[in-house]
């Protein structure tokens, strides 16, 4: 079985995951924003509270926010990064502006392995497959463990809203066309958690959200 455990780091309260196999206590962490130290430090100590072995580093999209501590959590961790293989070029952008972002000590991350739809991530007994969902970023992919019923969705879908597309490499249509078809045909009771505030289901969404009525 899969826990999981989320922390809201950096200014732009982005939801940093920590998903974990109860019997092996091996752990995934997805979008890593950690910025300062005591941000590191909070997800150090959960991490070793629970004695879990991190094995992967999981990133959904390559925007700042979500990409703040990779360089940390590889080294802390001894883990590689897997993004998607449409997102490369958004994570490696981010070097370029994370100081006019208030970021100075940002430390770029090499992505190690890339992924796509279909794809399978492991995590003890449990597994996600991963869902190709572009349009917030070109290259936005999705986790989503079919057994429990929950996506960790990103920047894609939140309560009530939807991601931004007005970044580089957005695009609004597109975004709405990878809800539609790929979360939407999702079981409504899953649960989504997102990058940004609370969690939310697929059938909360179709019925209230007011950019996919």
């Amino acid at each position: 079985m899969t826990e999981i455990k989320y922390f809201t780091f950096n200014p732009f309260s982005e939801n940093t995951y920590v998903l974990h196999d109860t019997e092996s206590m091996e752990a995934v962490i997805i979008d890593p924003g950690c910025y300062s130290n005591e941000e590191k430090e909070e997800l150090a100590a959960f991490v070793s509270s629970k004695k879990l072995k991190v094995i992967k580093l999981l990133n959904t999209h390559g925007h700042i926010d979500h990409v703040l501590g990779n360089a940390w959590v590889k080294e802390k961790f001894g883990v590689e990064l897997y993004i998607g293989s449409e997102d490369a070029a958004t994570l490696r952008s981010v070097e370029t502006y994370a100081s006019v972002y208030g970021f100075p000590q940002y430390r770029p991350a090499e992505a190690d392995h890339f992924i796509k739809e279909g794809d399978t991530i492991m995590l003890g007994n449990s597994s996600m497959e991963v869902l190709f969902v572009p349009g917030h970023a070109p290259g936005h992919i999705a986790f989503y463990n079919k057994e429990q019923n929950f996506v960790i969705n990103g920047d894609c879908l939140f309560r009530g809203s939807i991601g931004r597309t007005d970044l580089p490499g957005g695009d609004f249509d597109t975004l709405i066309r990878s809800i539609r078809s790929k979360l939407f045909s999702l079981p409504d009771e899953t649960v989504v958690y997102c990058g940004h505030g609370p969690e939310t289901t697929i059938g909360h969404e179709k019925k209230h959200n007011p950019f996919l009525k």
